[in-house]
């Protein structure tokens, strides 16, 4: 089955990201050249000055495009995905950012793009996860989405957190540590990797559970799949709240009692990739895993 094809293109980015407006101004100009029909998603409105491009709100991007650019890094994308998910649009991702594992485009190489928008692309598809906080009665509080990772974080209270981890209503430990990161694919290469737990094939259903600075040394991060239900249960012995993060965004307060419920989202995000696209490839540029393998041959040559 070919790829469809773009002609009606949003365009998004963050504000304070290094570049992102002069990137964005020769990206309007770029697809102009081209024909394309271009809208641009509210929020970035006040990132480039004096461009005659509709202003369209994120909750009917869906109703105006085909296709979602975000120019930034991979945290714009991560806002660009919760935009995009509701809405059935594909992202492709202009790189300004640091590391850049899910925005694949440089903004010298923007000649790629007009290749993409015939159908000459990667198609590539991400889970999210649903992160539902429950009181100790098991009224919901709030509820959240994440395509990196959902994470438990100390409270006010600079000390350990005492929870339980059950998976499909199956007891896995009870722990004391920091904290614990429950990742997708796409978030094992996020916090997920600075705290020590593997890295996860993209197109892996599989979850994986990372321990922050666990008080039991035997204590590892452990891998299940994608589709499990996954409840963290706050012990009720914590002297204060600890705090629930889905993708690094808006903190909220999981009380003594509560329960962090984790499942796999339905919608899923549709990444755009080019053609010549190599996960690997991504993968030892941005760990610079190629440049300590020059180093090595360089030292055994010598």
């Amino acid at each position: 089955m070919e790829n469809r094809a773009f002609q009606r293109i949003a365009l998004t980015g963050r504000a304070g990201v290094e570049g992102v407006s002069e990137t964005l101004s020769a990206l309007i100009d770029y697809l102009r050249g081209l024909g394309c029909s271009l809208i641009l998603e509210e929020s970035a409105s006040s990132i480039i000055e004096n461009v005659q491009i509709p202003c369209v709100p994120a909750d009917n991007l869906g109703e105006n495009a085909d296709l979602l650019i975000v120019v930034g890094g991979d945290g714009s994308l991560i806002n660009a995905a919760h935009m995009a998910v509701s809405e059935h649009l594909p992202v492709l991702g202009i790189n300004r950012g640091r590391l850049g594992f899910l925005t694949d485009i440089h903004p010298s190489e923007l000649s790629k793009i007009e290749a993409i928008l015939t159908g000459d692309y990667l198609l590539e598809t991400r889970f999210l996860l649903e992160a539902t906080i429950t009181s100790p009665s098991g009224e919901p509080l709030s509820s959240n989405v994440a395509l990196n990772d959902v994470v438990l974080l100390p409270g006010d209270l600079a000390q350990m957190i005492e929870f339980d981890i059950a998976i499909d209503n199956k007891l896995v430990c009870s722990q004391r540590a920091d904290g614990l990161i429950i990742a997708t694919p796409t978030g094992s290469t996020a916090y997920a990797l600075s705290g020590g737990g593997p890295i996860l094939h993209p197109t892996l259903d599989a979850v994986v559970l990372v321990p922050m600075f666990p008080h039991t040394l035997s204590s590892r991060p452990i891998v299940v799949q994608g589709n499990r239900a996954i409840c963290v249960t706050v012990a009720e012995t914590n002297e204060a709240s600890p705090y629930v993060s889905c993708d690094g965004q808006t903190r909220i307060a999981a009380p003594p009692g509560s329960k962090v419920i984790v499942s796999q989202k339905e919608e899923k995000l549709t990444l755009i990739h080019p053609s010549d696209y190599n996960y690997y490839q991504t993968l030892r540029e941005k760990l610079h895993w190629e440049k300590r393998a020059t180093r090595d041959s360089e030292t055994h040559a010598d």
